[in-house]
């Protein structure tokens, strides 16, 4: 076999075979082509990275064999150089195999289909492409604030940031943009991102509408493989214009990509939390950098980072990178809610929805409004507990108490899912009286019913309570089932947690209330501040979305918040909807402490039997870097647990790393990779299962 083909492929983590392997061929094979490999015992997919001539003395060595390739699936176009440079950039970037970024953007039944089953899916596929259907165009003329944005836009290269707040038609912008350029270019396509896969469903319905079911796909870990496939085979031909998904769709296959769209780009969802741990708000900046596509970040409340790399420039300091467009006013929308701030502290012990709130909401069912009340926690109660002796509801397996969840009478972790029904006295003394402590939606719920069983919509029938969790919404199209409920009115006051609170166009809902938001005002994260009030911003921007209907029923749009913290800063610039100034106020406390986006980091962390296997990894590794090029301008801080240190009897610690250089950072971290390698065969390594880099981590 007088050639080496190198084939990326899923190696174990961690596993140091390196990015690519080689096998031997009788022929070239066109980089980016899909080959089956033997990979031990197993035949595995990959991806051809290189092919090259072998020399004579290569062919001559016994020692130097290669295995060959088993199979190449031929019938699929070689995924290009864009599409490879940017999983080799990413897998640099984020500290892991070429291989391992590879395969897991490719689908799922990729890796079981045979040449053959390819060809006659993908004959299949011309087949259903041929009877395509069209759209319709928008008959609404955009704002004034949309044409200035969408001239800017078409005008200038970006990356550009949409800062615009809810209700302002940012989605007819992104539409807008995604009509031009198809009509501008027959080959050209679009990939528009969401963070939640419960968004994805109405911005396709948009989408959809606008340019036809054909021209349409969804990517996301929702769907089942033979749709994941479809999906990716339509983007991959080009057939499919526009493709709209979730953080993995920024790795999809796209030859004529022009624009990439991620709307609410400030969202921690886009950073994902296993594996590979990217980016895929910053992959897409990237990516839209390499294929010269205009990106479009969009959001009513910008990360921090977004927000300082489009700021203007000023003297001695030439501007972010990024052109800032604002569209502050709503359209066909009423006025930003006005904030209401209840201070718990006047208010009765034990309250949990103050006498003014619920004569708001009160008033609201009366006029056949409805009301969204918000609190981010799911279950019954967070804690069962026993008076007499004090015991609680402790996870055995993790450093975390199991949630009550009184619907099933079940008691369950939120971290490694261990569950078991309620016992019926304590298990330690034997007391029956054990009572559930603190509240979440199941209990919220509850309370509420409760507290109006005796009211009465306008047409006499009962009101009405829901909620949207991650548990009631479990089975498949309960979540749309949900929402069209909201919809139709036939729901008066909806309780939920952030699943609610982001994206979503209730146009009845005139009142929003957040019950306990002060947990993350003094939280060790530093980006707490940062996320409760986007959360808040966009919870507020649920409420009065339809102006007409506000004027019909002579209603104002209004957000409480429970607070034991009236006064805070936060809460302050929240109830001015000024965004600016608390951005100006948390970069400048960031500036002072020399945290992101002033600095760069990257945390290490490794899982362990125990706690001090754990550190002495960490430690050990720390050591380790000594000397490494860059390791001079990076702060190694000592290994410390996890805030949940334990989970499925896995002790968990970490190290942080952090520099004013992320080009220094960076060098220290691609030496350092070999040496933590190592440590895994040294007694430090012992009892060590995983360990793990993350650059760039959202939650520390």
């Amino acid at each position: 076999m007088p050639w080496r083909i190198d084939v990326a492929v899923q190696t174990p983590a961690h596993s140091a075979l390196g990015d690519v392997l080689s096998y031997g061929g009788d022929a070239p094979l066109p980089a980016g082509t899909l080959v089956r490999v033997p990979l031990g015992r197993r035949e595995v997919l990959g991806v051809v990275w290189h092919a090259e001539a072998r020399t004579a003395e290569e062919l001559a060595a016994p020692d130097l064999a290669l295995k060959p390739v088993a199979a190449a699936l031929d019938a699929l176009a070689p995924l290009g150089p864009a599409w490879r440079d940017l999983v080799a950039f990413a897998g640099r970037y984020y500290q892991r195999s070429i291989g391992e970024i590879a395969l897991a953007a490719l689908p799922p039944q990729l890796r079981d289909l045979s040449t053959v089953q390819l060809a006659r899916r993908l004959k299949r596929k011309a087949a259903d492409e041929a009877a395509a259907d069209t759209g319709t165009p928008s008959p609404v003329e955009p704002s004034p604030e949309q044409a200035a944005a969408l001239a800017r836009i078409e005008a200038e290269e970006g990356p550009f940031l949409l800062a615009g707040s809810t209700g302002s038609g940012k989605t007819e912008v992104y539409l807008r943009c995604v009509a031009a350029l198809l009509a501008r270019s027959p080959e050209a396509q679009a990939l528009v991102m969401v963070p939640e896969i419960n968004l994805t469903p109405q911005l396709e319905a948009r989408f959809k509408a606008r340019f036809g079911a054909q021209a349409v796909v969804s990517l996301h870990s929702g769907m089942t493989n033979p749709q994941r496939l479809a999906s990716w085979l339509a983007a991959h031909a080009g057939a499919a214009r526009i493709v709209l998904g979730t953080r993995m769709a920024v790795f999809a296959s796209m030859p004529g990509l022009a624009l990439i769209v991620v709307d609410e780009e400030h969202d921690p969802s886009y950073k994902q939390q296993e594996g590979a741990r990217y980016s895929a708000r910053d992959l897409a900046v990237w990516r839209g950098h390499r294929e010269k596509a205009k990106v479009i970040l969009g959001s009513a409340t910008p990360s921090l980072e977004s927000w300082h790399q489009s700021r203007p420039a000023a003297d001695g300091d030439p501007g972010g990178r990024y052109v800032r467009l604002a569209m502050p006013s709503r359209i066909g929308a009423g006025e930003l809610p006005t904030v209401r701030l209840v201070d718990m502290t006047l208010q009765p012990a034990k309250t949990v929805l103050s006498a003014k709130l619920l004569d708001a909401i009160g008033q609201r069912i009366a006029r056949g409004e409805q009301s969204m009340i918000f609190l981010n926690r799911r279950g019954y109660a967070p804690v069962l507990a026993c008076g007499d002796c004090g015991w609680k509801s402790e996870c055995p397996h993790c450093s975390a108490y199991r949630v009550f969840h009184k619907i099933d009478r079940t008691l369950r972790c939120h971290h490694c899912g261990h569950t078991e029904r309620v016992p019926r006295a304590c298990p330690v003394c034997g007391n029956l009286d054990i009572a559930p402590v603190g509240r979440g939606t199941e209990r919220l719920e509850e309370h509420l019913a409760e507290l109006f069983s005796a009211v009465k919509r306008p047409d006499g029938s009962a009101v009405s309570i829901a909620r949207i969790d991650a548990d009631s919404t479990k089975k498949q199209g309960a979540l749309e089932s949900q929402l069209a409920a909201v919809h139709a009115g036939e729901v008066d006051v909806l309780v939920g947690t952030q699943m609610i609170a982001k994206g979503h166009d209730f146009r009845r809902i005139t009142l929003v209330a957040a019950v306990n938001p002060d947990g993350a005002l003094f939280s060790s994260d530093f980006r707490a501040p940062e996320r409760l009030f986007s959360l808040l911003m966009q919870s507020a921007g649920r409420a009065g979305r339809d102006a007409a209907y506000l004027a019909t029923q002579g209603s104002t749009a209004e957000m409480w918040i429970q607070t034991h913290h009236a006064e805070h800063p936060l809460f302050q610039a929240l109830r001015r909807h000024d965004y600016p100034a608390f951005a100006a106020q948390q970069l400048e406390e960031r500036q002072a402490a020399a945290m992101p986006p002033f600095a760069y980091q990257a945390l290490v962390r490794a899982d362990a039997r125990t706690q001090e296997a754990a550190q002495a990894f960490l430690n050990a590794a720390s050591a380790a870097a000594d000397g490494l090029e860059g390791a001079a301008q990076v702060m190694r801080y000592p290994a410390v647990p996890l805030a949940i240190q334990r989970v499925a009897n896995v002790e968990r610690a970490q190290m942080l790393l952090e520099s004013h250089s992320r080009a220094a950072l960076q060098r220290m971290l691609a030496l350092w990779q070999p040496q933590l390698h190592a440590l895994r065969r040294t007694p430090e390594g012992k009892g060590v299962i995983r360990w793990l880099v993350d650059v760039d981590p959202q939650g520390i």
